[in-house]
């Protein structure tokens, strides 16, 4: 069976990028596991519409909130979940240091082992992350990228580690590239200049429009928009129902961008550039 491995910061962020990739998969029957760094317990309550009963819960427990939700969002997608353990590291302002207990300040050779002994257990073909600059700069996005990149070595390397089992090879990591500027320009652009939506597009592309396009696979996700967005909304302390940031019209999407982004950025398999299957050039009987 084939198997993708998703390394994600906070709970949320496997459902905001690449929710519809996990769905795609699994309906293909590839076992997909995401890890949580982080519990998410320095994130504020996102969401003035939730029930009394929510709020009350986020203000004395958002630890134990944020875990609820994941594993209402875990039950959506079908996949397989594990918490690596470590603290939110927060996004702290004026340059101010996170706290040292925090995630982003663990060394890597502390952190990383729990990560290596997921690698050495679920023997993933395929590994997804964020980028060197986290995809955005959260010290815990950039840590769970620098985490997957250290514990993808590590876990191939048999001499180290080795009380955490045989060594495990990744036959090919990418980088998310769900946010860029070409697709929200092209589905700022396919909107009536009326939509309600249009002024939120047009600060999104503002944010992103300049990112350049580093895409080399384009997964299709079309069929799996509204199960990427009920993923999303289970996290409804972070989620407004209608944020006009996630949730675009899927009408719109369908037609102008139906795929996921990804970066292939690291190869043990020969494979064709660009993509539309992140296994491209794996065995289908890998095991």
């Amino acid at each position: 069976m084939l198997r993708l491995l998703a390394v994600h910061a906070h709970p949320d962020d496997e459902s905001s990028k690449g929710a519809g990739t996990a769905a795609y998969y699994r309906s293909l029957g590839v076992d997909v596991l995401v890890v949580s760094c982080t519990g998410g317990e320095a994130g504020d309550v996102q969401n003035p519409a939730l029930d009394a009963t929510s709020l009350a819960r986020a203000e004395r427990d958002i630890a134990g909130l944020r875990r609820a939700e994941m594993a209402a969002a875990q039950a959506v997608l079908g996949i397989r979940h594990r918490w690596l353990g470590y603290e939110d590291s927060g996004l702290p302002e004026n340059g101010e240091a996170v706290h040292p207990n925090s995630f982003a300040r663990i060394p890597l050779e502390i952190s990383g082992e729990p990560m290596v002994k997921i690698l050495r257990e679920f023997r993933p073909h395929v590994l997804v992350t964020y980028d060197e600059n986290g995809g955005y700069p959260h010290p815990d996005h950039i840590r769970a990228h620098e985490l997957a990149i250290w514990a993808i070595d590590a876990a191939a390397d048999s001499a180290m580690l080795p009380h955490l089992g045989d060594a495990w090879q990744v036959s090919k990591l990418y980088y998310d590239r769900i946010f860029n500027g070409p697709r929200a320009i092209a589905v700022r652009d396919a909107l009536d200049t009326a939509h309600p939506m249009r002024p939120a597009l047009d600060e999104v592309v503002g944010w992103m429009g300049d990112r350049p396009d580093l895409a080399t696979t384009r997964v299709p996700v079309g069929d799996f928009l509204g199960v990427r967005d009920a993923a999303l909304r289970a996290h409804a302390s972070q989620v407004p129902a209608d944020s006009a940031f996630f949730f675009w019209p899927n009408d719109v999407q369908r037609a102008v961008w139906p795929w996921e982004d990804f970066q292939l950025v690291r190869s043990l398999v020969d494979t064709e550039l660009p993509e539309t299957d992140l296994f491209a050039g794996i065995a289908k009987e890998s095991t």
